[in-house]
């Protein structure tokens, strides 16, 4: 197969490329088109709306480019790699929807789609950091926090699509903050940008618009800045080490916009996963920023492309 088409659809925004057989991203668009806002009240209108938006933005791109199998990551869980959408948290309208039959059907072209913390997992281990290790976690900090297994050379998604929800891992057990998904306690609710934007607010008594200005004043010194970050690396590595202690998978691979603080969440990140691993694990685990920057995704969906 020659060059394909990969897609990575966040919250607000959708980016393609066109990738070819050495996992070169040749060509690239970014488009808005927030799938959430589409006010329908029942899973058929809905399901309609985000098909429509879907192939509103590949549809000009494939025929530009001539290419006819397409990879997604998509938000939510997937029954194997069936294309069927169980779920996806900021589209609660879609229950069973069989996501890739329908935009194969639109878009007159194959379509392979996988959860886009997954897809990132699998770009890492083929293109990136990950390249020649067998096992890994994969987590993507950003908004939210996600995370993507590979086991054995393989994704590993669970009995429901469901596996290896790093962020919604719980490290607090006793007055946790409240996370989105309506636990108290998740990692995402003390390490993601969101976390650390809302901590900041609290703590410094003053607004912040993203998360790269709180690394910038941590840098700089800013007392609450350091104690901010200091504390969500803290939180980052204690949550790692549990997952280590699951899984005894010793590679671990970082993407998303807040590894761009990578500098300021490591050391405190690597002192607390020291701290909480068993004894034979320590020393032994691989903490590792992404190389990819942000086209982990994208690798992987064209990956999950040529291997439909």
């Amino acid at each position: 197969m020659s060059n394909v088409i990969a897609a990575d659809i966040g919250g607000t925004n959708i980016r393609l490329a066109i990738v070819d057989s050495q996992g070169q991203v040749m060509a690239e668009s970014r488009l808005k088109a927030d799938l959430s806002r589409h006010g329908e009240r029942s899973q058929a209108t809905a399901e309609t709306h985000v098909i429509k938006a879907l192939a509103k933005a590949i549809k000009p791109f494939a025929s530009q480019y001539s290419v006819n199998s397409l990879g997604m990551g998509f938000p939510g869980f997937f029954h194997g790699r069936s294309g069927l959408l169980a779920s996806s948290p900021n589209l609660p309208l879609l229950q069973n929807f069989a996501l890739a039959e329908r935009l194969s059907d639109t878009l007159d072209m194959g379509v392979t789609v996988e959860n886009d913390a997954l897809c990132a997992a699998i770009g890492e281990q083929k293109y990136g950091a990950g390249q020649g290790r067998s096992n890994l976690l994969h987590i993507t900090l950003g908004t939210g926090i996600g995370s993507g297994l590979i086991l054995n050379n393989a994704p590993y998604s669970g009995e429901h699509g469901m596996a290896m929800e790093f962020g919604h891992l719980c490290i607090e057990h006793h007055d946790g903050r409240l996370c989105g998904c309506g636990n108290h306690g998740c990692v995402e609710a003390y390490a993601s940008a969101t976390a650390l934007m809302k901590r900041f607010t609290e703590i410094c008594q003053c607004e912040i618009t993203d998360a790269k200005s709180i690394f910038e004043q941590a840098r700089q010194g800013h007392a609450c800045a350091v104690t901010i970050t200091n504390e969500a690396g803290m939180y980052l590595g204690m949550a790692i080490a549990e997952a280590v202690k699951l899984l005894d998978v010793i590679t671990i691979t970082i993407s998303g916009g807040l590894s761009g603080g990578w500098d300021i969440l490591y050391p405190a990140l690597k002192r607390e996963l020291d701290n909480n691993l068993i004894p034979p694990l320590k020393g032994k685990v691989d903490v590792l920023r992404s190389r990819l920057d942000d086209n982990a995704g994208l690798l992987g969906a064209a990956t999950i492309a040529r291997s439909a």
